[in-house]
């Protein structure tokens, strides 16, 4: 493992990171987000989502440092909301952590799964060519003339109306399959754009008359050279999934009312925005910001990375 990050410090992508302050930054950030959302039982002060911990006396309090008291019916004791609460009583800050881990699940797992079927997709038209590759992109011309946010809205609305009683994980199923579905195509036409470029070349001819499967061609030999496109794509992605979640969430055709993300909390705070409850919104807000910010940057920094024609 040290010699692996060694290698990659002193590579150069590697360099290009250390030489760059808004990368560092924005790992930083990711970092942070990631790591409290994973670890939300240990990092959040209250668990949000229970409801034996709830106080209702202490709904819509403002950010503050001071303690509350908690009534001995709720178990007594004291509590501080730095980030306020909701109407609810939940705390605001350990809200936004549990509803942060929900978004970046939904957001990475729709992304693996975009780029799984947009690669596989992608290389066999820029392989095969032909009607294989003509009817592959026509479907993708298809995909394209329609606003990813109103085709997901569609799948998950109809994804609802199948299940209305549907557990959560088909939920989170139905949601996860309408960001997929509207995802795949950019994979799939960058693959396919590379993979053409690639099957010209000498080795992709050599391997062909030595006999080689065109399956094993295109696994080993053109697979790995047309990945760095995908990975810049796919972590650009990943930003966008989440605020597309976090759309749908906010419609109301998102994540379950009982596992809120972070489009739920904005909705539920949006409610009481204009009457003086900023907090209840705006922390939410602000967390899906940081997220998608710092991972568009990070994107970006590694597709000038990746760039031989900018080193």
């Amino acid at each position: 493992m040290k010699k692996t990050l060694a290698r990659w410090f002193d590579s150069d992508v590697g360099y290009s990171f250390r030489n760059s302050p808004v990368a560092i930054a924005a790992a930083v950030v990711a970092f942070a987000c990631v790591f409290s959302s994973l670890f939300a039982g240990w990092v959040s002060p209250h668990n949000p989502f229970d409801l034996t911990t709830l106080v209702m006396d202490h709904s819509r309090l403002a950010p503050s440092l001071a303690d509350h008291a908690v009534p001995e019916s709720q178990g007594g004791g004291v509590r501080k909301y730095l980030l306020g609460t909701d109407d609810q009583g939940r705390d605001i800050l350990s809200a936004v952590i549990y509803g942060a881990r929900i978004s970046l699940v939904v957001g990475v797992v729709s992304v693996i799964f975009s780029m799984l079927i947009g690669v596989l997709l992608g290389l066999l038209a820029g392989f095969r060519g032909g009607w294989t590759d003509t009817v592959l992109m026509r479907l993708c011309d298809v995909m394209l003339s329609f606003p990813p946010i109103l085709v997901a809205l569609l799948i998950a609305g109809v994804g609802r109306a199948l299940f209305p009683n549907a557990h959560d994980t088909v939920a989170f199923g139905v949601l996860i399959a309408s960001i997929t579905l509207t995802g795949w195509v950019q994979y799939a036409r960058t693959v396919r754009g590379s993979t053409m470029v690639e099957r010209g070349k000498e080795y992709v001819q050599a391997a062909r008359v030595t006999g080689v499967a065109p399956l094993r061609i295109m696994r080993r030999h053109v697979l790995p050279n047309v990945m760095g496109p995908v990975l810049v794509l796919a972590t650009i992605q990943v930003a966008t999934a989440i605020i597309t979640e976090a759309t749908l969430s906010f419609l109301g055709v998102g994540a379950p009312p009982t596992s809120p993300s972070l489009g739920t909390l904005i909705r539920v705070g949006n409610d009481y925005l204009f009457s003086g409850e900023w907090w209840i919104t705006v922390f939410p807000g602000l967390m899906l910001v940081l997220i998608a910010l710092s991972v568009n940057l990070l994107g970006d920094w590694l597709r000038d990375a990746l760039n031989p024609r900018l080193r």
